[in-house]
């Protein structure tokens, strides 16, 4: 499913904003969005939110054996997933381009750089090492993923402990975390991931883009650094000509941004460790916010009933008075009622007279609908009435002209009484005097 584009409207709306200097969510152009890093139960294990976008870090760990070409050294393996929970124009199955970009950004911001001691994961030398594996899902997205995914790896690298081992001989025993205490990784530096959004080929920028404003940028630049404002890896895409004072700048506000990530995720693992060993509360289910659907526990508020008629008397007298009743319904129009304060329902009288004025329509009608016409001595052949009822037709025939009825017009009076039906009567009248 393709994303949603942009209006026109939109569009010039965003860039009219940063031309003049302002942003929809109200930041200045060097600040980020609010960093929330929590961890969960399980060492390696966080989620770290950026404004609203939402990145959940794992790590894993497995003993494999190492590379031919590098016996002595440990393997770091990075996956990034973007889900279609994230975003609706994120698919399944089949990577992005926009993927395959990340994971590879990823891998040489943390793995290239030499972040982690590789030596140290080693059990035995071109037998054993240890694997890490660091699995990033995107929850939810709104703009800047990959400083994000940065926070986030680097988090749980930090706060995942690996369980202690022993070598004798050529058996590698694997200790549990109740019988050995786990061991922590060895970082030698965290470099985080700095983007910065280009607008009008350069000549607006902005630190942290959200997901509209990513939509109409021009270009971007990434530049990973430590705290040490040691560059790890810098990449731009877009096709826009970059200066070099401003590739400069981006290093000096990076290297400020780094510095306070930094001493946010270190606060971050000292609190979860403090919490750890208090045997206080932590993980996701703690962090939750309360009063939410979400929260496990919320506050109880005692309430008072001791004197509870006299508060419900102060509310009463505080309270406006009932408005005054009517006493009879107002009729706007035939057919209505008006259904106010304290007055009954009126709409059942108004269908039983209803009711009334059609049995009386129908009795004044039905009489003259049955009623047989009588004509003239002169028969002719518009003896056929037709009643008034507007339901059925109803077509009224007198006996004695059935016959009249059947002949046409042009025939007279004489010739009727002529007809073969007029002597087989006669017949039958004579038959019935002599019997």
């Amino acid at each position: 499913m393709r994303e949603t584009p942009l209006s026109n409207c939109e569009r010039t709306f965003l860039l009219q904003a940063i031309t003049d200097r302002k942003r929809i969510d109200g930041r200045q152009t060097y600040d980020y969005r609010n960093i929330k890093i929590t961890f969960g139960t399980e060492y390696g294990c966080c989620i770290v939110e950026l404004g609203k976008t939402r990145v959940l870090g794992q790590v894993s760990c497995e003993l494999v054996a190492p590379k031919m070409n590098r016996p002595t050294e440990g393997i770091l393996f990075f996956n990034l997933e973007l889900s279609p929970m994230a975003s609706p124009a994120f698919e399944p199955g089949r990577p992005s381009e926009l993927l395959v970009k990340l994971n590879r950004l990823l891998e040489r911001c943390l793995r290239n750089s030499k972040c982690i001691d590789t030596e140290s994961l080693c059990v035995q030398a071109g037998e054993k090492v240890w694997q890490i594996r660091v699995d990033l899902h995107l929850l939810n997205h709104e703009g800047n993923i990959i400083d994000a995914a940065s926070i986030a790896a680097v988090a749980a690298l930090c706060h995942f402990k690996r369980p202690d081992v022993s070598v004798q001989g050529e058996e590698v025993t694997v200790y549990s975390p109740e019988e050995r205490d786990p061991v922590p990784l060895s970082m030698h530096h965290m470099p985080i991931c700095v983007s910065f959004a280009f607008f009008q080929q350069g000549t607006f920028l902005l630190v942290d883009p959200s997901e509209r404003e990513e939509r109409v940028m021009d270009g971007l630049l990434v530049i990973a650094m430590n705290k040490h404002r040691e560059i790890c890896t810098i990449q731009s895409s877009g096709g826009i000509m970059l200066l070099k004072d401003q590739v400069l700048r981006c290093s000096k506000v990076a290297g400020v941004k780094v510095a306070e990530i930094t001493e946010l995720i270190q606060k971050a693992i000292e609190n979860d460790k403090k919490a750890r060993k208090e045997g206080g509360k932590f993980g996701f289910a703690e962090s939750l916010p309360e009063q939410k659907i979400t929260s496990l526990k919320i506050d109880k508020s005692s309430v008072d009933t001791s004197d509870f008629k006299g508060e419900a008397k102060k509310i009463i007298s505080k309270s406006e008075p009932p408005s005054d009743a009517v006493s009879k319904p107002v009729v706007w129009a035939p057919g209505t009622a008006q259904i106010g304060e304290g007055i009954g329902n009126a709409w059942g009288e108004l269908e039983e007279s209803e009711d009334e004025d059609d049995d009386a329509d129908i009795a004044s009608v039905s009489p003259e609908s049955h009623k047989v016409i009588k004509k003239p001595a002169k028969h002719t052949s518009k003896d056929i009435v037709l009643s008034d009822s507007e339901e059925d037709d109803v077509i009224i025939l007198e006996p004695e002209s059935k016959t009249e009825a059947s002949l046409p017009p042009s025939v007279s009076a004489e010739d009727k009484d002529k007809s073969p039906v007029s002597k087989t009567s006669t017949k039958k009248k004579k038959k019935r005097a002599a019997r």
